[in-house]
């Protein structure tokens, strides 16, 4: 799920050949109701770990596109099972903070 909008979304799945649908949080109601917290401007330039994970991504061909609109919301990754059960929950604690690839994969298992 992005903070952008619907368009520029479009244009990241088409660029980026993502073969699932992507969600939008146009108006941050599902990182309100998610609780996810939001880092100062400061932080957002300046953090050490955001830094590396951006010279990271540029290094491997990812480019920054257009913002949404709240460029400094966290993210965070969640895998809800039947019920609405929260089967695996990662909240990211900082810009280059993503859950890992395989723990997601597993929690989809189970």
């Amino acid at each position: 799920m992005g903070t952008a909008n619907r368009a520029y979304a479009a244009d990241f799945v088409e660029q980026e050949e993502i073969p699932f649908p992507v969600l939008v949080d146009d108006d941050g109601v599902a990182a309100a109701a998610g609780a996810l917290p939001r880092v100062n401007p400061f932080r957002l330039l300046f953090d050490p770990r955001s830094l590396g994970g951006a010279r990271r991504a540029h290094r491997a061909g990812h480019r920054i596109g257009k913002p949404g609109k709240r460029t400094n919301q966290l993210g965070a990754t969640f895998v809800l099972g039947a019920g609405g059960r929260v089967r695996y929950e990662h909240v990211d604690e900082h810009t280059a903070d993503h859950a890992p690839l395989d723990d997601v994969l597993a929690a989809l298992r189970a």
